[in-house]
Order: C-alpha cells, then structure tokens, then sequence
C-alpha cells in the first residue's frame, strides 16, 4: 500500500474484490450468519481481524464492530461502521468479511470449515475421557491424520463413530497422510494394507482420502487443488516419529543433534537399495533399513504449528518419552525449560522440569492432568525455519491435558500404540490432548 493510498479506501477494495473473486465462496458465506452460527462467526471474525496484518485503523474499526459481547444477530452490529468498512449493507458486509477473512474453504475445496469456538471445544473437552467424542456433538465431523502409516486408526476411527454419525444423518470427512511412497519397498509394516483402504472407502466413499507420498509440511498442491479442507474438527498424529520430533533445531545445534544421533543410534549411512534411496542403521549385528528421510529433524515446533493451524482439536497418541519432553518444553511458557544445546537425559530431565517432572513421572497409567496446573503454557509459538524472528509465530494452546498410557477404553489407536504393551522395555508413552488459542 503507497503512502498516498487512504487506508479505507484500500481496504474497501480488497473486500469487494474478493466478493467478487469467489462466488464459491460468496455463496457459501450465507450459513455463516443465521442466527445459529452468528455468535461463533462474530468471534472467529474479532480474532482474524486482530491477528491479521492490517492498518491499525481498520483493526480498531473491526473490532468495535465485533467486540459487542450481546451481539446475537446482525442486526446488533454496528450497521453504519460496517457499511463504511466494506461498502455493504450489514448481512453482505459481514459475509464478505467472511470471505476476506476464510471463514470458508477455498474455491474449489467442498470440505466445510469448524465453526465451534474454542470455548465451547474447551468446556467439552474438559468433561469427556475421550476427545473423539467431539465429533459426534460438532456441527462438522472431519479429521486429518498426519503420518496415518497403516490405517489402523483411520479404521477403528470409522468403526467407532460413522454408525452413529450415519444414525445423525451426518458424514464424517477422514483425509489421511502419509509419507511413505506406497510403492516404495521399505517401511513394509506401515504401508496402508489393501483390505483397509477398500474398507475405507466403501465405508466413506468420496469423504475419504489416503495420500501417500505426502510431506506433511508442503500440503500447497493439495491446498491448490481442494484436496484438503482449511481447517479441520480434530487433527492428529499418533506416534510423532524418532528422531523427526525428537530434537529441537531452534533449541539445539545440528552438531549437538548429530553427536546425540551418533551416540544414541550408533553408525548410520545413506545407501542404495533394490533401486531406491535408503537410511541404513547399525542396529548391534543387525543392518536396518529405513527410507532416507527417517533421520531427518524437524522438530516438535513445526508439528504443533502445523497441528494448530489445521485443527480445532489437537491429539498427539502414543509419543515416545524421548519425544514427549521437547514437545512439553515448547508448551511451557518459561525459557528454562528449553535449555540451549542440552539433549534432555533421564539425569537431568528431573533438574530442568523440577516438579512438573516429579508429578508427571507419578502419573499413573491411563491417568490425565492440566499442563496449566502444573505450569504456565506459552502464548506464542514461534515458527521456525529462515524467516523466523519474534513477529514470527503464532497463538499457542489454551488447553492442553496430558494423559499417560498408549490406548485407552473406547479411544481408537493406531497399531504402534498397541504395541507398546509388548515393549517391556520402553517406558509408557504419552497422549496429548491440545485446544489452539
């Protein structure tokens, strides 16, 4: 925007061509403000326009409009200021806000978009064992698996929940990734097994899609072409990988991360394999094979970043301990609890996270707790990567509950979850449940 060009007027005309950009879009925005999703739209649209990089101007006006905490239908808003914002008269003008602001999906996606506040996710979510029962209570059932491996909790998830949802006369949208390439040779017990994606759908027909192949953190051709909704009423991975979500690059070096590797997966080299790239590891005698990217780190910042963008609800099951406390660090507020370039050990797991890891350690199985009853959860998330700076995050978590154990009655799992009852060895894993700010 030139210095010369007036605020107002800018913001009029972005608003205008957008409406007129996407009739898709337009059209869809009249479910957005009858009076039943009035409330929630009023207050998805307060927090855009506060988030959103605009004059300090317009961000003042909007808010005057939907700051009104008695507002239950249009007509209660500031006609008058709205008018002035957009050009519209007050039922337009607060559906091209919707536009504006994506409260719909793409052009081009036909997946609906949560509506329930996180208000209303939080006061359900505090009174239910199982987190998945939201679907059955939320306007819109859909779910996005991150990493879904074989499918078993993309099946148990169907079995559990589409007999009552087709009882509601209602559908559940289930899109899964994955980055396995289904026709590579390695990884074998996690590729998706023919039985269940036929299951799969029949069962949902074109509301479900398994995508193989798939960085989770590059999902623009899919945006682009529809594949995948905005937003979704639950997003999930279950059992972030080790080391991916093991290690922390903003917290600990690449040459802290590569010592720790080597001293804790022992050699390991880049090989080639009945034609394809492999990761070979020197597991004792044994040569294990992995795809090439399985040491690849990422980091849990970008997994929960990516989760709170995509979800209304957040579920993390069966993390490993290892990977369990770089994701606890990022969660708590005080920077003591992320250490620069100390991998966390069993020995000092204990000084840095004081009692929070006396209480957590105690927790018995199938037992949950508060984070904030332990700790101070953190505001912001910083996005990581090159362009990463204090301006550079976003909203953290109002809510996170941790429970300890990996399956739970009448929760749907996924299969490593189920192994871990024969893993005497490992100690029981973790399962995070997240409400985003």
């Amino acid at each position: 925007m030139s210095p010369e060009t007036n605020p107002l007027d800018e913001f009029r005309r972005l608003i205008n061509r957008r409406a007129r950009q996407f009739p898709a879009q337009w059209e869809a925005s009249k479910q957005l403000v009858g009076e039943s999703a009035f409330p929630a739209t009023v207050a998805r649209l307060l927090y855009l326009s506060q988030k959103q990089d605009l004059p300090a101007a317009i961000k003042e006006s909007l808010r005057g409009v939907f700051a009104q905490k008695h507002a239950q239908r249009v007509q209660d808003l500031d006609g008058e200021l709205l008018k002035a914002l957009t050009g519209f008269q007050p039922a337009k003008a607060l559906r091209a806000l919707c536009v504006f602001f994506e409260l719909i999906a793409h052009p081009g996606s036909q997946w609906p978009v949560p509506m329930m506040s996180s208000e209303e996710i939080e006061q359900h979510i505090r009174y239910t064992a199982n987190p998945f029962d939201l679907l059955l209570c939320a306007k819109e059932a859909s779910v996005l698996d991150l990493g879904a491996g074989d499918l078993s909790f993309a099946s148990e998830l169907v079995e559990r929940y589409v007999p009552e949802l087709q009882r509601q006369n209602r559908q559940l949208v289930l899109h899964c990734l994955d980055r396995l390439d289904p026709h590579s040779k390695l990884g074998g017990p996690l590729h998706p097994e023919r039985d269940k994606l036929r299951m799969l759908k029949e069962r949902l027909g074109s509301t479900f899609s398994f995508f193989g192949n798939q960085d989770m953190f590059d999902l623009r051709n899919l945006d682009e072409l529809g594949k995948l909704a905005p937003r979704y009423t639950i997003a999930t991975c279950w059992a972030p990988a080790t080391p991916t979500f093991a290690y922390e690059p903003t917290r600990l070096s690449q040459v802290v991360i590569a010592e720790d590797l080597s001293r804790t997966k022992g050699f390991f080299r880049h090989i080639r394999f009945r034609g394809e790239s492999a990761l070979e590891v020197q597991h004792g005698d044994r040569a294990l094979l992995f795809p090439p990217w399985k040491f690849e780190i990422i980091g849990p910042l970008s997994l929960l970043g990516l989760l709170a963008r995509r979800g209304s609800l957040c579920i993390l099951g069966s993390v490993d301990a290892q990977v369990f406390w770089e994701f606890l660090a990022q969660l708590l507020d005080k920077p003591r609890y992320r250490p620069q370039d100390q991998p966390f050990t069993t020995a000092n797991l204990p000084e840095i996270f004081g009692e929070i890891y006396r209480v957590l350690n105690r927790l018995p199985i199938s037992d949950s707790v508060n984070l904030a009853e332990l700790g101070a959860l953190r505001r912001r998330l910083p996005l990581p990567g090159p362009s990463a700076s204090a301006n550079h995050s976003i909203d953290a978590f109002r809510y996170v509950r941790i429970s300890r154990g990996a399956t739970f009655p009448g929760i749907p799992a996924s299969s490593t979850a189920k192994k871990f009852s024969a893993m005497t060895e490992e100690v029981p894993p973790w399962f995070l449940t997240l409400i985003p700010a």
